[in-house]
């Protein structure tokens, strides 16, 4: 189990590093416009500051630490409550693998999803 485990961990982080590198992401995240008519000095520096506003909120790595932290204690709790059969060890690691990625998806999502906001709050038209 042990052997599964660290190469999972290993293949998660080797994804994340690399997904990293493919699309600015988080507070730096670039969303598609309509540029038809749209003055693209004037987008740059609302852009620049939609994205000021996003990292004001916990970004994936943030994010991902607490949701390890959190998962790691309910899965041992969880292993513990269930009696002998399970290793709290073991358990606790794979809550902290899948708390640590769902929290960071999330973290990633709610700053992208406020430059999208904002820059419809200024009147772009945002098309993803």
């Amino acid at each position: 189990m042990h052997k599964i485990f660290t190469a999972f961990v290993i293949g998660a982080t080797a994804v994340s590093l690399l997904s990293g590198c493919a699309a600015p992401s988080g507070a730096n995240y670039r969303p598609i416009v309509d540029t038809q008519g749209v003055d693209f000095n004037r987008y740059e520096s609302d852009l620049k500051a939609c994205q000021g506003y996003a990292t004001q909120t916990a970004s994936a790595g943030e994010s991902a630490v607490g949701g390890a932290v959190a998962g790691a204690l309910l899965g041992g709790l969880l292993a513990s409550a269930a009696g002998k059969g399970y290793s709290r060890t073991n358990t606790a690691q794979v809550g902290a693998v899948t708390g640590a990625v769902s929290a960071g998806a999330q973290g990633e999502t709610s700053q992208r999803n406020i430059i999208r906001r904002c820059l419809a709050g200024r009147g772009y038209k945002v098309l993803q």
